[in-house]
């Protein structure tokens, strides 16, 4: 195969994008939302992944984070892969990173990214549904259960567990 016909190759295979997120809660089981400009409702610190360069899912998880709130926080482990399927647009990819239980003194240093986000603040357990997308609610909460019960990484689509 030559270089042009890897290339066109390459170019006519299907598309994923990729996201990646950090979950981060207080000493009371909280977790952090952000509150972006551009869209209704609550989400999470974190974005698309610059895969186009040379970004992992971890990185961007962390890039995402400092930029948004301006805490520099490397990932922990992998909590869950979301495949997430949408209207007029590629698959999703979505990663979701344990951030840790924080101190007051870190949430006191949170600093806003003005362009996109509006305000943060911390939701208990119960209030998550009312805050978040339904997808992005049960991806959350599958996280939180991984932690809880020490268990590997979910695996999920759209939100819901895989059976396998």
């Amino acid at each position: 195969m030559t270089t042009s016909d890897y290339a066109t190759y390459i170019a006519g295979l299907p598309r994923v994008l990729a996201a990646a997120a950090t979950l981060l809660r207080d000493g009371r089981g909280r977790v952090l939302l952000v509150e972006p400009n551009y869209r209704e409702g609550w989400a999470l610190p974190g974005g698309t992944v610059e895969s186009g360069e040379g970004e992992s899912p971890r990185q961007g998880a962390r890039r995402e984070t400092l930029e948004e709130i301006g805490l520099d926080l490397a990932p922990g482990r992998l909590l869950a892969v979301d495949w997430v399927r949408g209207p007029a647009r590629p698959p999703i990819v979505a990663y979701l990173y344990d951030g840790g239980v924080l101190a007051q003194e870190r949430f006191d240093a949170i600093r806003l990214q003005e362009e996109e986000l509006l305000s943060w603040k911390l939701v208990d357990r119960t209030g998550l549904a009312a805050h978040l997308p339904g997808r992005l609610e049960r991806r959350v909460s599958a996280a939180l259960e991984v932690l809880d019960s020490g268990a590997g990484a979910a695996e999920l689509e759209d939100g819901l567990p895989v059976s396998g």
